[in-house]
């Protein structure tokens, strides 16, 4: 890789040799070099041949590639030197008009002298946020990267702005703090970015002349410090301002102007505010028209004071203020006016009526004589005497200029100390960012005072600049791991001691100053003893005595020294000082006192300390000098870059003609140098300029790597060994962590490398396709050659062969064939047919088995599912049925409670009363053995009674007869009496009926009368809240209750015991046997052979059969009517269980509870008059059981036994054994009987044991035991209808707890029927808002719920409002509902899930006050219910008209944050991310990027934006968005990212390719069917696209010939003229095999679309809304069928 072998071995080389006229010419080497040689031999680019010398130790600079010409930084070429940097500038200016470039940390700005459409607001937010390096180089790009790092390292920055003057230093400066006033605006009201953009106009207007190089030249350097807080926002401003010319005011060269500001008050002098200033015409006045040049074209001077008297009052400077300023600059132009005139040579005076001078002391409120005096004179004070000395003409016309110009230099510093103090700020500066508006080294053909200082500075600048350079190549170098080695530069430390040291120039200049008679020829022949051979940098002029030359970094400068030491002095007599100091004009006598304020308030906020010490003369008067101060002021200048970090803008002027776009090398090269742009790329050149990452490496130059290379795994790797195959010498390359470093050149011939590889595949692939080629077509010719043999020759041999004989011949053998193969088709026929039959025969049974099969599986999956179905069933009806019996129980535990009381309490009762009875039992037991001697009596008269028998048994029949009739009689009065009252309670009963269908006909009338009125919504909704604790409560009982039937299990088996034993003691007290032996045998025959007395007994018998009958149908008469009543009880019980079952639901709990409550109350009215039915019922039976007794007590005559043995039966069943069946439950009263009925038999077996004894008494036991039956089942219905009771109790008191809620609230009744309206009061408006708006996360919503449920809420409440005609109601709850919407938008203002859910229901809410607002055009698809629930007495039009401004309100809010959340990955996914993988289209160019720069770690591609779209599509359709609002707001975002891919490329130049425009189209594809897939097709989405559809078009097509242009033309319809021209001139080629697009085409397509009528605007508007609308969409819900989810808390509500 010896440089020299290039030479050597290469022709058709390019390199640059040295030209005149161009600086350096391209020219090609037609013939081998060879070591040694004196003339290279080269052919120009006009085709001259040239034999050029050459020195064999400086060989010609080699040209780059063509592929890396036009690079975006200058330290990206390979061959880095002075032509090559030329061409670069030259071509991106002229053919691609790019006028910025990098050139490592500095920006190139080239002067375009043309208004370009590049620093809009749309370009600072496309290069907001953006990595330096990624975007084409800019101003903006600069000042994004301070801006960057002064928010991420805390460290405050400066940007340095520095060219000659007409450059462009004051544009660029001022878009830089536009662009950090853009980006930093603050919150709050103060507009302080205004203030500071609003102190340029002002300085601009004292600071800023006319030169011949400029017209808005800047004439004083200024560095404006922006201030920023803890958040980086603009907080206040502070300038310091350096060297102003003040010598302009009272002298300006031919075709220059004095500063702007006495032009404008001059244009201004006619209007009535400035007539007492009674200026005129700027030619009226010295020292405005010395130039000649008053007026600049394109520039209206009024309209420009009308500017700065805005910009005045922005910064809050009054009115006042401005006209005391106006005054000051008027009376300097009237100074400038006033005449001296000479009176001899010595002497000069000014008449007394001079007007101008007196208009001069008029304004300032001076005295006139002392003024005319002392403008020709002076006064000269020695230690003896004071002497007033005449003064010459000229002397006297020095003073006055002198006085114009002190005077001019403290107005200048008093407005700038104003500006501070309009820009000042009340908190503690956080970080700033300085920017340094400073001249750039200036060299003329004549050099004085100001030259010197203004190369001065630049000498600090550069050496600074140089450290600062260094330093970073040394951070870059460790950060990389690469070996640091010291890189030779010039050092202009040496030049800056000749100036600023010791016995230096300037204080050499200090001291010539200090004496009275000090001149500049005196100062310098002291420069000549101490310097002219002694210092190499200073020279004297050979041919000139009044001149010394320094040699600065730049060039070699001459200065005059004419002029230096006044300029330096800038003094004024004191006289004249002494007479300002009396004006009584305050801002004239404040100028000139003693002790001036501070002009830079804010520099004691900059707490920094000097890397090098300021030196500082001993004598105090030397500070006073112009050079003097201006040092110290360097010296904090160079203090304050030192603390920052600074960032470089040079400026350049292409041309002194000011002609726009056109590039003098001779300008540009010389302001190179100057700049020290060139000094930067000869530093770069020595070290390791190109530098790439591993990745672009291996992705540009993976063609030169081999198979073996490909396969491993580790790119890094790979990229190290071809590196070591390809560049022998080691030393032209270092590996570093991330990058590798590459020395000048060896980037060239890498490419070399590539192109020739490149082309080698084009040849092979070239020659490949073209044999291909060559050989289809000779085949197709070979075919069709053989084919017209083929014919020619069938033709030929037919006719030689056709005779009589061939023909019979040919006859025959086709009769033979055709027969032979109809016969084999005919066989071949037949084997077909039967093999396809047999086929088929086999199918349709493999068919019809595996249908059958199926069918088995089906039918066996249908039993299967039967069985499963009537499994699920019945768990379901066991759950459900288990649900019931617990909430039964949890009913029933408390009446359980008060039973096992009572039946504690009645089982007292009870065990005293069988203590009685067996008291009673010893009682029965003496009366038996009387009865004992009794009967022995009666046997002692057993023949008195045979003697009587006859009349006994006559008698008896008589008595038999008797009883049987009054039995019938009474049973048949007995039986009418009942049928009787039957009839009567049937006919009760259905009165009863008819009056309960006219109450609930009642009822409903009342129920639509008060339709309006509502329930309690908030005191059921409390209940409903208390269901976890009833649940509880309900648990505690149930084991309450099993603890309760416990103790009535063991209280149960007690009781039967006692019962036993009871039982066991009356049944032992009754010895039958022991009476059976008392009687004698005689006595039983005797009763056995009574057949009379038996016949009797059989009579009685039966008679009291048919009264068991009667009795028994009767009885079932009885229970049918108790099953009726039974029947209306159940059905209360079966509601009551509905309505505990309901309340118990989870989502309709409030429902259940009014619906249970509208049915409650209704049947509430029935219950009394059920209650009343059964009390009259227990009166009937009451008159039943007296009307028994009282036959019992007609039957009980015949003995006083048995009545006895009846009512002691009597007794035990009504009194001992009722409780019994009061207390036990349905389970025990089995159990209860058969013990009963076991007593019973035993005591009728007694009975019946007695009555062997006595006959007559077994009439009585019968009656009796029908009469005690019937009391039993009279008993048992009693106990039922006090169960009934009980339970009509319980249902009494639901039912008043339920009314005094009701009476509670004053709610009334709730309708069945729910009319679509939620019930509120004006009290919970703020609940509602706070949990239906507030607090309502759209997550917890969407799920499951119609859409736009909130909105449809919020309308029932209004349609209540609406429904009471209550309008204060109605305005309140629209007005917190507006406001709750626009606080919860506020709040969420980043959170795009609840921007589209409340998005949502405003357009829903908004539609819903359309849809039932009355007016017809509205209610076209309502439905007649909807229609009936239109507003009735509100028109609510106006909040319709606020909701649609505060929806079309978060909707653009809604678009911003989708934007703000998809904005970042447009740039990587659709035009960095290579969607075609193999299609690279990025050159990687090896530019450094600013190693301060963030590294993007998250990496997007087309995937992700596909993804967040779908996210956005998703939440949109969840949260019910509309689907045309949804189509426009997709169309809104495919419009965004049109734009920001279109307005990305048009400021990246690296992206402007043929491939990379293939991939833009394959992404556009995949927006396209992700359109496609959502069916948003009709959005038109697909048309925001178009621009860059054709952008990407553009870029593919070819672009050489006139049709080619022509196709432009017509294609590129959405792009402007300005952007297609744009992307022509960016075009840059990946390969060298493309060609760049050529200016003439440029040219050419430009005067093609000239015709066209288009806004001349690069860039699209990314803030751009399209219009939105929002179709109005009835809702298909209907309102009455709207339930309220528990989630949203709304239990004080009721649905109406």
């Amino acid at each position: 890789n010896d440089p020299l072998e290039i030479y050597t071995f290469i022709l058709q080389i390019l390199v640059w040799i040295p030209d005149n006229e161009e600086v350096w010419q391209s020219a090609e080497i037609t013939k081998n070099y060879k070591a040694g040689d004196s003339f290279l031999h080269v052919q120009l680019e006009d085709g001259t041949e040239l034999s050029y010398p050459v020195d064999p130790a400086a060989l010609p600079p080699l040209r780059n590639p063509d592929i890396l010409v036009g690079e975006n930084d200058l330290t990206a070429l390979s061959y880095l030197h002075e032509p090559a940097v030329l061409h670069n500038l030259k071509i991106r200016f002229v053919e691609s008009k790019l006028i910025y470039t990098y050139s490592g940390i500095i920006l190139v700005a080239i002067n375009p002298y043309k208004q370009l459409p590049i620093y809009g607001d749309a370009i600072i937010h496309a290069y907001s946020g953006q990595n330096m390096g990624d975007m084409d180089p800019h101003i903006f790009a600069v000042a994004e990267e301070a801006y960057k790092q002064m928010a991420r390292n805390n460290k405050n920055q400066s940007i340095i702005v520095s060219g000659e003057s007409g450059a462009g230093k004051t544009v660029s400066a001022r878009y830089t703090m536009r662009y950090f006033a853009t980006v930093s605006k603050s919150s709050s009201n103060a507009h302080v970015e205004d203030k500071v953009l609003a102190s340029n106009p002002i300085t601009e207007a004292v600071g800023n002349a006319k030169t011949t190089r400029n017209d808005n030249s800047s004439r004083f350097g200024k560095y404006t410090e922006i201030s920023f807080d803890q958040n980086y926002q603009i907080i206040g401003a502070n300038m310091r301002t350096y060297l102003l010319e003040k010598s302009r005011v009272v002298f300006q060269s031919e075709n220059e102007r004095n500063y702007h500001i006495f032009y404008q008050l001059c244009a201004s002098a006619m209007q009535p505010e400035y007539e007492h200033l009674k200026l005129g015409s700027a030619e009226e006045f010295n020292y405005t028209r010395m130039g000649g040049s008053t007026v600049i074209e394109g520039v209206d001077d009024r309209a420009n004071m009308v500017e700065t008297q805005k910009t005045f009052a922005l910064l809050g400077l009054k009115r006042d203020f401005q006209m005391d300023v106006f005054k000051m600059l008027a009376a300097i132009l009237h100074l400038g006016n006033v005449e001296i005139a000479a009176v001899g040579d010595e002497r000069s005076s000014i008449s007394m009526e001079d007007k101008h001078l007196s208009i001069f002391c008029e304004l300032l409120d001076l005295n006139c004589d002392k003024m005319a005096r002392w403008l020709c004179h002076r006064k000269i004070v020695t230690t003896s005497e004071t002497v007033v000395k005449p003064m010459t003409r000229a002397q006297a016309v020095n003073a006055r200029d002198a006085l114009a110009k002190k005077i001019y230099s403290h107005l200048f510093d008093f407005i700038v100390e104003r500006i501070n103090q309009a820009l000042q700020f009340p908190g503690k500066q956080h970080t700033f960012i300085g920017v340094l508006d400073i001249y750039g080294f200036e060299t003329f053909d004549v050099n004085s005072f100001e030259q010197f200082c203004i190369n001065y500075a630049n000498e600090k600048l550069q050496q600074q600049f140089n450290l600062h350079v260094f330093k970073l190549e040394q951070e870059e170098y460790m950060k990389e791991d690469i070996p640091w080695t010291l890189i030779d530069f010039y050092d202009n430390q040496p030049v800056i001691d000749l100036i600023e040291a010791k016995m230096g120039i300037l204080e050499l200049l200090d001291e010539e100053c200090l004496l009275p008679h000090g001149k500049d020829e005196n100062w310098l022949q002291k420069l000549y003893n101490n310097f002219v051979n002694k210092n190499a940098l200073f020279e004297k002029p050979r041919m000139s005595n009044t001149s010394f030359i320094i040699q600065h970094f730049a060039d070699k400068v001459e200065y005059k020294c004419e002029g230096f030491l006044e300029k330096n002095r800038d003094t004024v007599h004191e006289v004249l000082i002494e007479i300002l100091k009396e004006s009584k004009f305050h801002l004239c006598a404040n100028f000139f006192q003693d002790s001036p304020v501070s002009i830079s308030p804010f520099s004691s906020a900059i707490n920094i300390k000097s890397a090098r010490p300021v030196l500082k003369s001993p004598n105090k008067q030397l500070r006073t000098t112009v050079g003097s101060k201006f040092r110290n002021s360097l010296s904090l200048l160079m203090v304050t870059l030192n603390a920052t970090t600074p960032h470089y803008v040079r400026c350049i002027k292409p041309n002194d003609e000011k002609l726009p776009f056109e590039f003098d090398s001779k300008r540009v090269a010389q302001q190179l140098r100057a700049c020290g742009v060139l000094e930067t790329i000869r530093i770069s050149a020595q070290s390791y300029p190109s530098r790439w990452t591993y990745i672009e490496f291996f992705s540009r130059y993976s063609i030169l790597m081999t198979q073996q290379e490909l396969s491993m795994n580790d790119k890094k790797q790979i990229c190290k060994i071809v590196l070591q195959r390809l560049i022998q010498d080691h030393n032209q390359y270092q590996f570093g962590r991330t990058k590798i470093f590459f020395r000048a050149g060896q980037v060239a011939y890498l490419e070399k490398l590539r192109s020739d590889k490149l082309r080698q595949a084009c040849t092979l692939l070239q020659r490949r396709v073209r044999g291909w080629l060559q050989r289809r077509r000779f085949l197709a010719v070979r075919r069709a050659a053989l084919t017209v043999q083929q014919y020619f020759r069938g033709q030929r041999t037919v006719r030689q062969a056709i005779t009589a004989r061939n023909l019979k011949e040919t006859w025959a053998a086709i009769t033979i064939q055709k027969y032979c193969r109809g016969y084999l088709v005919r066989r071949l026929c037949q084997l077909i047919h039967v093999a396809a039959v047999t086929i088929q025969a086999y199918t349709r049974g493999f068919l019809a088995r595996k249908k059958y099969r199926k069918m088995r599986e089906e039918q066996k999956a249908v039993v299967l599912q039967k069985y499963a179905r009537a499994w699920l069933a019945r768990r379901r009806f066991q759950n459900i049925r288990r649900f019931v019996l617990n909430i039964q129980l949890s009913y029933r535990v408390q009446q359980l409670q008060k039973r096992i009381e009572e039946q504690s309490r009645e089982n007292h009762g009870l065990l005293e009363r069988l203590t009685n009875l067996a008291s009673a039992h010893v009682n029965d037991v003496d009366t038996i053995q009387k009865l004992e001697s009794e009967l022995e009596k009666l046997t002692a008269q057993k023949k008195t009674y045979e003697e009587k028998g006859k009349k006994y048994k006559e008698d008896s029949e008589q008595v038999n007869y008797n009883c049987h009739l009054i039995l019938e009689k009474n049973f048949q009065n007995q039986k009418q009496n009942y049928e009787k009252e039957i009839e009567l309670l049937k006919g009760e009963n259905k009165i009863l009926k008819e009056e309960k269908t006219q109450l609930q006909q009642q009822i409903q009338q009342e129920i639509i009368i008060q339709d309006g009125l509502k329930m309690e919504v908030g005191q059921l909704t409390k209940q409903a809240q208390k269901i976890p604790e009833l649940q509880k409560e309900i648990e505690l009982l149930q084991t309450q209750k099993l603890d309760v039937e416990k103790q009535a299990h063991s209280q149960k088996r007690e009781l039967r015991e006692k019962m036993s034993e009871v039982t066991k003691q009356l049944l032992e007290s009754y010895d039958f046997e022991d009476v059976r032996s008392r009687l004698s045998t005689e006595d039983l025959e005797h009763l056995n052979e009574d057949g009379e007395l038996w016949f009797a007994y059989e009579g009685l018998k039966k008679a009291t059969r048919v009264l068991e009958s009667h009795f028994q149908s009767q009885k079932e008469i009885y229970e049918k009517e108790i099953e009726g009543l039974n029947f209306k009880v159940e059905h209360l019980s079966q509601d009551i269980n509905h309505l505990q079952k309901l309340f118990r639901e989870e989502n309709d709990i409030n429902d259940g509870i009014r619906l249970e409550v509208s049915r409650l109350t209704s049947e509430n009215l029935v219950i009394p008059d059920l209650k009343q039915q059964v009390a009259e019922l227990e009166n009937q039976k009451l008159d039943l059981e007296n009307r028994l007794q009282e036959q019992t007590i007609k039957l009980k005559g015949n003995g006083p036994t048995m009545y006895d043995l009846t009512m002691l039966l009597q007794k035990i069943k009504r009194q001992d054994f009722l409780p019994i069946f009061r207390t036990t439950e349905a389970q025990n009263e089995v159990d209860i009987k058969e013990s009963l009925k076991d007593t019973i038999q035993g005591i009728e077996g007694l009975s019946n044991g007695l009555m062997q004894d006595e006959v007559q008494g077994e009439l009585q036991s019968k009656i009796k035991q029908v009469t005690t039956r019937l009391a039993v089942e009279n008993m048992d219905l009693e106990e039922k209808l006090d169960m009934k009771d009980r339970i009509i109790k319980k249902l009494e008191d639901q039912i008043k707890t339920l009314t005094k809620t009701i009476e509670k609230s004053h709610v009334p009744t709730v309708p069945k029927e729910y009319i679509g309206m939620m019930e509120y009061k004006k009290e919970d408006e703020e609940r509602i808002i706070q949990n239906l708006i507030l607090d309502l996360k759209p997550r917890g919503v969407v799920v499951n719920m119609i859409p736009g449920l909130p909105a449809h809420i919020l309308f029932m409440c209004v349609r209540y409002a609406d429904y009471l005609n209550d309008a204060d109601m109605l305005k309140s709850f629209m007005n917190v509902t507006i406001d709750g919407i626009k606080q919860v938008v506020k709040e969420h203002s980043e959170d795009f899930e609840m921007l589209s859910f409340w998005l949502s229901n405003t357009y829903y809410f908004l539609n819903c006050l359309k849809q039932y607002s009355g007016e017809e055009e509205f209610m076209k698809q309502n439905t007649p219910r909807q229609n009936k629930n239109c507003l009735k007495h509100f028109d609510l039009s106006e909040y319709r008209q606020i909701l649609s401004d505060l929806a079309i309100q978060i909707y653009h809010q809604f678009i911003i944050v989708m934007e703000n959340n998809i904005q970042h990955m447009i740039v990587p996914g659709m035009l960095e991310y290579e969607s075609l993988q193999g299609i690279s289209g990025l050159k990687p160019t090896g530019f450094r990027k600013r190693s301060s720069s963030i590294d993007d770690t998250d990496t997007y591609t087309m995937t992700s934006i596909l993804q967040q779209l779908s996210y956005f599509y998703s939440t949109m359709c969840q949260n019910g968005l509309d689907s045309e609002l949804l189509k426009q707001a997709v169309k809104q975002l495919f419009f965004l990212i049109g734009a920001v891919t279109l307005n990305s490329l048009f400021l990246r130049k690296d992206m402007c390719s043929c491939r990379k425009g293939m991939q833009i189209r394959c992404n556009i594809s995949y927006l396209e069917e992700w359109l496609k897939d959502k069916n948003l097709q009709s959005s038109n989405a697909k048309e925001t696209l178009e621009p860059l559809s054709q952008a990407a078009w553009l870029l593919q097509v070819k672009k050489i010939t006139d049709d080619d242009a022509k196709e432009i033309c017509e294609h590129c319809t959405s792009l402007s003229t300005v952007q297609i021209v744009k992307i022509l001139n960016s075009y840059t080629p990946i390969d060298d095999f493309e060609k760049r697009v050529t200016p003439s085409f440029v040219r050419k397509v430009q005067a093609m679309l000239n015709n066209r009528e288009d806004v001349p605007q690069l860039m699209l508007d990314t803030k751009h809304l399209f219009q939105v609308t929002f179709p109005f969409t009835p809702s298909p819900h209907a309102l009455e069928l709207i339930q309220v989810p528990s989630s949203f808390k709304l239990g004080f509500l009721t649905r109406v």
